[in-house]
């Protein structure tokens, strides 16, 4: 080794034995490449001669000191760089020598640690023992490996599935999913793992399977081979999906409160995850109002209230949606209601068969759609059967097992409830409704002063109905009082109030009080049913009740309304209106000018103790009067300010008839769900004319009736009343004696003709008169008497100078 070692002209080594070496000369630069080394870093004798040895060392070593230390003769382990970048570990060992001219160079030899050689043996026996389904896959995606565990899985041996791509093995749902993942792994280098759901061979049941995909890289990092490996995950892939399933049937069933739409949700929610085609039946009895009680023996009529498929349309269904079947007693629905207890049955069971031979229809349908797995599930809440859950599977191969079963039960407990509360719901929500249009006018009669026309719309919120109402009252002199009101509070309490409230202010109106007067005797109400309420509560139920939280101290716990009360008067064509705490009237007039009356706001009633003021204004005739409720102006998409203006931009619209212009502003206005009860009144005012009224002052003097009863009659026959002239003439004659007799002058008579004759007759004295039972030698006290007798209706309206007596006579009588 000591001695020269020719090497050509060409640099490279002789390398008999394949070792790696090179030629160093004493400057450091490579004289000599051997092939061994070539295979050892990948440079070509042409890449590496002529240029520095210590450019072959991996940047992190000590170049020199590597260098040295192997050209000194010692022996050391130094980090190589391959071609390609990687780092090959190396012994490195020089001898010197010298060339032809006498120079020194030296002779490397690089060697390879050696590495422990795997047992090939016991790790292929690793292989094709492992109980995993592991697989290994080349570029073209066929079979190259497979583990014992695949084997018994696929139901293939390895050399079966040598040379087969994945479509040629597994059913074919999965191979697409499968088929992609590894394409993927081959295109970008990267781990996958994904779901892949169904079954590994025809025969074996549906399972959840956890797919990983790896690749295998050569030494050069480039992806030769893919590794496919699989865990079964079934059980906890079933039990996610069952708690998802409870999930959305909290989340989704019993969304609203409605008895059919809570059905379908539950019918929606499990079909296509737990069952291919439901159905929802519930007794016929629930939709009549009546409780439902224990099933007896006999047929029994349930009502489908919902069904739902895999298959569009429900082809499955054999009655439609609201028709009422009978189940004979034998039948698995009828056993399900009587005894409460849920069934799990095959087709071929001898409860299903006898039900296919008595139902022919039915037993068509489980022929053609292949069913072959069914679950009859009971609807139970607070201890009441409401009906039977129907599940059914046909798509699915596998059957339902004791699991499903439970879950089913499970299912038809939560939507049961939700279903219960809706029918409840609905039912308390039929009797207030019921109560509150009791309480509201079912029709507006035809009135001289006003066309009206009006709206009453329930909230449809789980708060029940409001308190809102509306009234039109036909008051003395042919004038009207147009009422709107709203209890605050929703439910049966607030429907009572609101009908008390409704009386009361018409028994006030018959007594003609003044807007302010009656607003204030209202007011007095609504506290005296509060102090009612709250002296109604027992001593031993509040010593029981649990205790509340400090209420706030701007909130009151009693009775608290709103109401607008408005009288129009068609004689002097003016309005008189106050307000406690309700919103402001809308007037339009004729013009299409639209404004909201100045009325000056008074408390809610239930406050007591304010005062509550009056304003009054004159009408154009023909001029349109809306009074409504806040909730037609409120609502989540605008506040009342906005409301208001909505309102005005649409009443400035031309109005053809009233009863469109309350369904416009109803569809306009609010939204399909309500959140607050509404009621809207609208009226246009009429006005009479000169000639349909007639004044005259009357002197006290009892001798000026003789007068006063000539004047009438020569009325009446200009207004061709002649039918009526007796009866006027009576009724006028005991009026204005009256009121000479007993009353203060000024006197005054009024005749005011329209779908009825209006006699008036005012004076300057606040004592009412009254009915009394004359004896038999008595020479006075029977006009009054009289006048009851002869007019259709009479009375006394009182005013801050006086008082007027008035009578009207049908006209239709004539």
């Amino acid at each position: 080794m000591h001695g020269a070692t020719p090497l050509g002209n060409t640099g490279v080594v002789p390398d008999p034995a394949g070792s790696a070496t090179a030629v160093v000369d004493s400057t450091g630069i490579v004289t000599g490449w051997s092939a061994g080394a070539e295979r050892l870093l990948g440079h070509a004798h042409q890449e590496v001669v002529g240029r520095p040895a210590a450019g072959l060392l991996d940047p992190g070593e000590d170049v020199e000191q590597g260098l040295a230390a192997a050209l000194a003769g010692g022996s050391r382990v130094v980090s190589l760089r391959h071609r390609d970048g990687r780092r090959v570990a190396a012994w490195l060992r020089a001898y010197p020598s010298y060339d032809g001219e006498g120079n020194v160079q030296y002779f490397v030899l690089a060697t390879v640690p050696e590495q422990p050689q795997p047992d090939w043996a016991t790790t292929e026996d690793a292989f094709a023992q492992c109980l995993l389904p592991v697989m290994v896959f080349d570029s073209g995606l066929r079979a190259l490996r497979a583990s014992a565990g695949a084997a018994r899985e696929l139901g293939f041996s390895e050399e079966q599935m040598q040379g087969r791509r994945i479509t040629e093995i597994l059913p074919p749902h999965a191979c697409r999913t499968v088929e992609d993942g590894m394409r993927r792994v081959f295109e970008t280098g990267d781990f996958e793992q994904f779901l892949v759901r169904g079954r590994a061979r025809p025969d074996a049941r549906e399972r959840a399977w956890s797919v990983a995909v790896s690749p295998i890289r050569t030494r050069s990092g480039r992806v030769r081979h893919v590794q496919l490996s699989a865990l079964d995950v079934s059980e906890q892939h079933s039990a996610r999906e069952r708690l998802a399933l409870l999930n959305d049937v909290s989340t989704h069933v019993g969304r609203t409160l409605d008895v059919t739409r809570t059905a379908q949700e539950m019918a929606d929610v499990t079909v296509g995850r737990l069952a291919d085609f439901v159905t929802i039946d519930l007794l016929d009895s629930l939709f009549r109002g009546v409780e439902p009680r224990p099933t007896a023996t006999g047929t029994v009529a349930l009502r489908r209230v919902a069904h739902q498929s895999v298959l569009p349309g429900a082809p499955e269904a054999v009655i439609r949606q609201g028709e009422v079947d009978q189940y004979p007693q034998y039948t698995p629905p009828a056993r399900c209601l009587a005894t409460g207890r849920p069934s799990l049955h095959r087709t071929i069971d001898e409860a299903i068969r006898n039900w296919q031979a008595a139902d022919p229809e039915r037993s068509r349908v489980v022929k053609s759609f292949g069913i072959h797995s069914v679950m009859v599930i009971p609807l139970r809440a607070r201890g009441l059967t409401l009906g039977v859950a129907v599940l059914v599977r046909h798509q699915r191969q596998d059957p339902f097992d004791e699991d499903d079963l439970l879950l089913a039960q499970e299912i038809g407990a939560r939507a049961a409830v939700a279903v219960d509360n809706a029918r409840r719901y609905t039912l308390e929500r039929t009797t207030a409704l019921t109560l509150q249009r009791s309480l509201l006018p079912r029709r507006i009669a035809e009135q001289d002063a006003v066309e009206a026309a009006y709206r009453y719309l329930p909230a449809r919120t789980r708060a029940g109905l409001g308190g809102d109402w509306f009234d039109v009252i036909p008051l003395s002199g042919a004038r009207v009082a147009l009422v709107v009101g709203d209890v605050v509070g929703h439910g049966l309490r607030a429907s009572a109030t609101m009908g008390r409230l409704r009386t009361a202010v018409r028994t006030l109106a018959d007594v003609d009080l003044p807007a302010d007067e009656l607003l204030i005797h209202l007011d007095d109400l609504v506290t005296h049913l509060t102090a009612e309420e709250d002296s109604a509560v027992e001593p031993e139920a509040e010593a029981e009740a649990e205790p509340e939280p400090e209420p706030d101290l701007n909130i009151s716990t009693g009775l608290i309304a709103t109401c607008l009360y408005l009288v129009y008067d068609p004689v002097t064509r003016r309005c008189t209106a106050a307000t406690a705490g309700h919103p402001p009237p809308a007037v339009v007039t004729p013009d299409g000018t639209v404004d909201f009356v100045d009325v000056p706001p008074g408390p809610p009633l239930g406050v007591g103790g304010l005062p509550f003021e009056t304003v009054e204004w004159e009408l154009p005739p023909g001029s349109l009067l809306a009074l409504y409720t806040d909730g037609l102006i409120e609502g989540p998409e605008h506040d009342p300010g906005n409301g208001l203006t909505l309102l005005r931009r649409f009443l400035e619209r031309p109005v053809f008839s009233l009863d469109a212009l309350c369904d416009d502003l109803i569809h306009t206005l609010l939204p399909t769900q309500p959140q607050d009860d509404v009621a809207l009144l609208v009226a246009r005012t009429r006005a009479f004319d000169a000639g349909q009224v007639t004044t005259w002052d009357v002197p006290s003097d009892p001798a000026a009736v003789a007068d006063t009863r000539a004047q009438v009659l020569e009325q009446l026959a200009e207004w061709r009343l002649h039918d009526l002239a007796f009866t006027a003439e009576l009724v006028v004659s005991e009026l204005v004696t009256n009121a000479i007799r007993y009353g203060l002058p000024p006197v005054q008579l009024r005749l005011i003709r329209d779908t009825s004759l209006i006699c008036e007759v005012s004076d300057g004295s606040s004592t009412a008169p009254h009915l009394r039972r004359a004896r038999t030698f008595d020479e006075g006290g029977r006009g009054l008497l009289l006048v009851a007798q002869l007019t259709q209706r009479w009375g006394t309206r009182h005013r801050a100078d006086g008082k007027t007596i008035w009578a009207e006579l049908d006209v239709t009588d004539a």
